[in-house]
């Protein structure tokens, strides 16, 4: 696969069998259910590890209902890529847990913010330009829809597996253009202003 190959498309129902065969390709049983899913963390993990097919039924009726954003890396008709961007008041799950929770760089008004919800590259294919293109995409959609920033939640860290960094690696964003607004490490928050200059 070549970068310049490479198709991507916003997540639509008609890209709902080629997006669970990365899903499953990748083993990532999440099927991006995470923030809708009712229950504790002990709760998400069982049902990741016993009832994949519910988060698999759960992403269809997302797209069926058009109830996430989410783009498709496409070489072929093989899904490669995925990447979903939420405001961030559909990611309270992240943004109100623990590590972000109260941070003075969340001050002010939220409206028009989104955030890198998820990122998932087929390995077979990882460090080949996937994400970046996926990434320019949802930045582009974000400044065409009025977004005033676009934030990211990456692991600072570099020790980790490519599976624990599934909201991207802190070096895509920061090539991308993204400012570190918190430098807790390895749990920094990156910000890319969208304003119209």
């Amino acid at each position: 696969m070549n970068e310049g190959e490479l198709v991507v498309r916003e997540a639509t129902l008609e890209l709902a069998e080629p997006a669970l065969e990365l899903f499953a390709r990748a083993d990532c049983p999440c099927h991006c259910q995470y923030y809708g899913f009712i229950g504790d963390h002990r709760d998400w993990q069982n049902r990741c590890a016993n009832d994949r097919q519910a988060n698999r039924d759960g992403l269809v009726a997302d797209l069926a209902a058009g109830r996430l954003r989410a783009w498709v890396a496409l070489d072929g008709e093989r899904a490669v890529g995925w990447l979903r961007v939420a405001p961030v008041t559909e990611l309270q799950k992240t943004y109100s847990g623990r590590l972000y929770r109260g941070l003075p760089c969340f001050d002010g008004d939220r409206s028009r913010v989104l955030s890198v919800a998820c990122f998932l590259v087929d390995p077979a294919v990882r460090r080949r330009g996937v994400a970046s293109r996926l990434l320019d995409e949802a930045i582009a959609w974000a400044r065409q829809s009025g977004a005033r920033s676009l934030e990211a939640l990456p692991r600072g860290a570099s020790d980790v597996s490519d599976e624990e960094q599934w909201t991207g690696p802190l070096t895509l964003y920061e090539c991308a253009g993204f400012s570190v607004i918190r430098d807790f490490q390895p749990y920094p928050v990156l910000r890319l202003d969208l304003a119209p200059t």
